[in-house]
């Protein structure tokens, strides 16, 4: 993102139409965001999963650690709604009786910052500095791998139409 670049609010929508849609996505200076209303609280996140690119739209929340989290349909992969925190349970390899527990691979997926003002909802988007992972599917190279990666989808569809059963 771009840290020099002002800040702007940008207008999504009444807060009882979110609050009722509980999900939606827009583009926003062409960056893909879902906008999330969880448990009285909203949240605004990119939209594609930081590790293979899949939409987080339908992704289960699930509370982990003592986190809400958003957990990616394809490879569920779990993400912090705050934070945009990838979190993992493992085992220390380093520790004899070691148990499961959760750790944390760190930042992973952009967040953005949401504000009411008089019931409307508006979200500004992150300038935090540096590379987060989601960002590559914000990128050129990146849209298109997806776009490279429905085709192919979509090609796969048309072919298994035509099997006999």
């Amino acid at each position: 993102m771009d840290e020099k670049k002002p800040s702007r609010l940008y207008f999504i929508g009444k807060k009882e139409d979110l609050i009722q849609a509980k999900r939606m996505t827009v583009t926003l200076d062409g960056r893909d965001i879902l906008i999330i209303y969880h448990q009285r609280t909203f949240h605004a996140m990119d939209l594609q999963c930081y590790h293979a690119g899949s939409s987080l739209e339908t992704g289960d929340i699930e509370e982990i650690n003592n986190k809400h989290c958003i957990v990616c349909p394809k490879h569920k992969y779990k993400i912090t709604l705050a934070e945009g925190e990838g979190i993992y349970k493992a085992k220390n390899p380093m520790e004899e009786d070691s148990t499961l527990r959760w750790y944390s691979k760190g930042i992973k997926q952009r967040v953005h910052e949401v504000t009411e003002v008089d019931e409307d909802i508006f979200v500004t988007l992150s300038n935090c500095p540096g590379w987060i992972e989601s960002d590559y599917y914000q990128t050129e190279t990146g849209r298109a791998e997806l776009k490279k990666e429905q085709e192919s989808k979509d090609g796969e569809a048309d072919v298994n139409a035509d099997e006999d059963f």
